[in-house]
């Protein structure tokens, strides 16, 4: 941990490098996936009027950091973010926004061609022309010997970045031993990692320290477990998009137990923890209504207590994926 103080951090929205890349972000990236309408993975589906005022509500925050995908909705979550930007006047000077490159939704392909044809449909909506940050997304579900071979990809990718048309390149997953796989090709400067590091499930934590390692930037996606831990267990008894196991949820209520005593929220110590974290860069907190935004700031600006600091080193948590 970075701080001791009593209060909350000095200043979460204080502009920071992103690892080695030259970009500068906020410790906190709005997470654009729920604006992919995607039913059965988010509880809110947004729709469109919605779903763009929340990104107008981003650009006129201290948040500057925003993070969508090809995938989210098949280009839906894209092509709103895309009508945001438009109708703010652009991209933002101070502002960065990243996406990833995904398969072909009907067919699965994830060859370098499909890799060059998502990186162009998402120049084409989100309205820019060179995208600064694109990851590899979901690696985990894919066959590495079409994603690594030569053409394959990553060789597009890498292609894109020396060509000038992207700039970093990043690796963005969940499965742990995947992403080690991919963080040993040495080709990838930043790194997302989800559902896999907060106050529940910490297992990806030798993760990200092999990244930092690496000289690579970390991002820590879900600081909520998916819902839980903002929510509350009785609320919200899913973890990672699923029906949370009778283990997770009573670590979870243990957690919420410990806020209560100090009075304050769940959400505020579970973003806090990753906020906390000197090798995360940002963490990225998933939104889909505009009063999202100014919640978030207010919880990441929450004070707590030091002792609660102190208690949370001897509560329980989970080294074992998706438990």
């Amino acid at each position: 941990m970075t701080e001791s103080e009593s209060g909350p951090l000095s200043d979460p929205f204080a502009r920071r490098p992103l690892g080695t890349t030259g970009l500068d972000v906020t410790a906190i990236c709005m997470g654009a996936a729920p604006l992919g309408d995607m039913e059965g993975v988010f509880d809110s589906v947004p729709g469109e009027s919605r779903a763009v005022a929340t990104v107008e509500a981003v650009l006129a925050s201290p948040i500057r950091f925003l993070d969508t995908a090809a995938g989210y909705g098949d280009g839906t979550s894209e092509r709103r973010v895309g009508m945001a930007l438009r109708a703010s006047g652009g991209v933002p000077d101070d502002f960065l926004v990243a996406t990833k490159v995904d398969p072909d939704a009907t067919t699965r392909d994830y060859s370098g061609d499909q890799c060059r044809r998502s990186v162009e449909r998402s120049q084409r909506l989100l309205g820019m022309d060179h995208l600064p940050l694109v990851y590899l997304h979901d690696p985990e579900y894919h066959d590495d010997r079409e994603l690594l071979r030569p053409g394959g990809a990553v060789d597009v990718l890498v292609e894109l970045r020396d060509a000038g048309v992207i700039g970093t390149v990043g690796i963005a997953g969940g499965e742990i031993a995947t992403m080690h796989r991919y963080l040993d090709l040495g080709v990838f400067d930043v790194m997302i990692t989800h559902n896999r590091y907060n106050l529940l499930n910490r297992s990806g934590g030798a993760l990200i320290d092999a990244a930092v390692a690496r000289g690579m930037a970390v991002c820590n996606a879900a600081p909520y477990g998916s819902g839980i831990l903002a929510k509350g267990p009785a609320r919200y008894p899913r973890f990672m998009y699923q029906d949370a196991p009778a283990q997770t949820i009573e670590s979870a209520t243990a957690y919420e137990s410990l806020a209560a005593r100090h009075g304050v929220p769940l959400a505020a110590v579970a973003l806090q923890f990753s906020l906390r974290d000197p090798r995360v860069s940002s963490t990225i907190v998933g939104m889909s209504r505009p009063g999202r935004v100014q919640e978030t700031i207010d919880l990441a600006r929450q004070p707590i207590p030091a002792d609660l600091w102190d208690e949370l080193a001897d509560m329980p948590f989970s080294m074992i994926e998706g438990v």
